[in-house]
């Protein structure tokens, strides 16, 4: 008995092709971020204004605190201007400060700039002895030995005193009052560069010993990085005795500058203008001492 036999086909399921379903993108919110900027700009803003209300009110109160003063020592002595009477001595002085009516009549523009010339004259001077001095005396214990007790004798003399040397010296007015201002400036940038070098780390000495560096590496590589804060302290306080010193020295020399300018209108009796170049006495000196010390804090230590 044959039997036809049937092949049965099993049907497997067709794959299931696989379908890439766009992802619609994720809209977001774009002022999200504008405000959150804005707001960490109005953020610092306030911090911005905190401290500079902070440093403001305090000034300013000592502002109206010194005019109150004033006033009331303009009231209580004859002759003493007020703070009114300056201020408008002081519209006319500086409506032409570089005037120019002989040669020692000069408008107060020109006897600053005088009396700054002689300055930098002194003190420029002054850095390029007393910098390298201090290096010396903080790097070599026989040359600390050797000028130390000189520094001790002569830096407490007053600086009038040193006028009439340079007087005797140069014969000349000019030339003694940057050596009054030189002589009187030099001793803070040689006692803070010696102690700054004093205060280098022995063990930075000994690995340039065991490099077998040469001294003038040494100065250039160690010991002048390290010792920069201390010769821009001592540059500051230079700068403050050079300016402090050129107005005394120009009293008694004469001539133009800020000093001489002072005595003169003491002689006319002009005490408002005075007060006027006792002022700008201070904002020029302010001036030259905040600027050293922008510098300083440009070179410290926390900035490098």
């Amino acid at each position: 008995m044959s039997m036809n036999s049937k092949s049965h086909v099993v049907a497997l399921p067709e794959p299931v092709s696989a379908q890439i379903v766009p992802i619609a993108p994720v809209t977001q919110n774009a002022a999200a971020p504008v405000s959150a900027v804005k707001t960490t700009d109005t953020a610092r803003l306030r911090v911005v204004m905190h401290r500079v209300l902070q440093k403001a009110i305090p000034a300013l109160l000592g502002a109206i605190v010194l005019i109150a003063i004033w006033q009331i020592a303009a009231l209580s002595s004859k002759g003493f201007p007020t703070p009114l009477k300056t201020w408008e001595a002081a519209k006319v002085i500086f409506a032409d400060p570089f005037y120019i009516a002989g040669p020692n009549d000069m408008g107060i523009g020109w006897n600053v700039l005088a009396s700054l010339k002689r300055v930098a004259m002194g003190f420029g001077l002054a850095a390029l002895i007393g910098i390298p001095a201090g290096f010396l005396i903080g790097r070599f214990s026989f040359i600390a030995s050797m000028l130390n007790p000189i520094i001790s004798l002569l830096r407490p003399v007053s600086p009038l005193a040193w006028l009439p040397i340079g007087l005797l010296l140069f014969q000349r007015a000019e030339p003694a009052s940057a050596w009054t201002i030189f002589i009187c400036s030099i001793w803070p940038m040689i006692l803070n560069t010696a102690e700054g070098v004093m205060r280098i780390p022995q063990d930075y000495l000994n690995v340039a010993r065991v490099l077998k560096l040469s001294e003038f590496t040494v100065m250039r590589k160690i010991l002048f990085p390290a010792v920069l804060p201390y010769i821009l302290t001592g540059v500051r306080l230079s700068i403050g005795i050079a300016w402090l010193v050129i107005v005394a020295a120009e009293m008694l020399t004469g001539g133009v500058g800020i000093g001489f300018w002072i005595w003169n209108e003491w002689n006319n009796l002009n005490v408002e203008n005075i007060i006027i170049a006792i002022l700008l006495i201070g904002v020029v000196g302010m001036v030259l001492e905040q600027g050293l010390m922008a510098i300083a804090r440009r070179f410290s230590y926390d900035n490098r």
